[in-house]
């Protein structure tokens, strides 16, 4: 850990997703909090699919990020939120999109495995192609990606990234609780999506505090 730099930083999801790497970026850690709920988007993703009366009345703010992916809903309460800054050519870095995460799913998997809040469940790291369901272009938890990581079949860590000539902002959540009842009150999805996202997210079990700490301590 001695070799990260780590930021903790508390504002907006808008003003900490518009947050620009450092020149030259340096491997760093931002460990984020939010101040009030957000319905964060994919760089793709259309505003359409938002209930935007719906997000109103649940105090949240609505956001897109630059990287890529589906929604997720940010708690200030619940969610962990750290983005990882990695330089290009760092002995981490792979020019694989597809395993450029993959070191990354494992240092989330030892912080869930080595905390003794943690469930029984073995953490695995998801190392083959995407993983698709009819909710998946909406939905980041429904869906699986290379080197996000699973507990006990369901996805407890999502990871995004957006990559630059600089180097890679690695965008990843979890959370304490999955409560899939923000995002479907907040976006347009299939018929049967209830049932489908009740089970998608994995509860950590642990306290956010609690994760953010094992995971800046299993950093490389």
């Amino acid at each position: 850990m001695s070799r990260w730099r780590v930021e903790r930083i508390t504002g907006s999801a808008g003003g900490l997703h518009a947050l620009e790497p450092p020149d030259p970026v340096t491997r760093t850690a931002w460990v984020f909090a939010v101040e009030r709920a957000a319905l964060v988007l994919g760089s793709t993703q259309s505003d359409t699919i938002v209930d935007h009366v719906a997000a109103d009345s649940l105090g949240a703010d609505i956001v897109r990020r630059r990287s890529g992916g589906g929604a997720v809903w940010l708690d200030p309460g619940g969610t962990v939120w750290v983005d990882v800054l990695l330089p290009r050519g760092d002995p981490l870095w792979d020019d694989d999109v597809g395993r450029a995460a993959h070191w990354l799913g494992e240092v989330w998997a030892a912080a869930i495995a080595d905390n003794p809040n943690a469930t029984g469940d073995v953490p695995q790291v998801h190392r083959d192609g995407m993983v698709c369901s009819s909710m998946s272009g909406r939905v980041c938890f429904a869906g699986l990606g290379p080197g996000e990581v699973t507990v006990g079949g369901r996805k407890a860590v999502g990871i995004s990234q957006r990559r630059t000539r600089a180097g890679a902002r690695f965008q990843c959540v979890a959370y304490e609780r999955w409560d899939a009842g923000p995002l479907l009150a907040t976006l347009e999805l299939p018929e049967g999506a209830a049932a489908g996202l009740a089970t998608a997210g994995a509860d950590l079990g642990i306290r956010r505090e609690s994760v953010e700490e094992a995971f800046l301590h299993a950093l490389p």
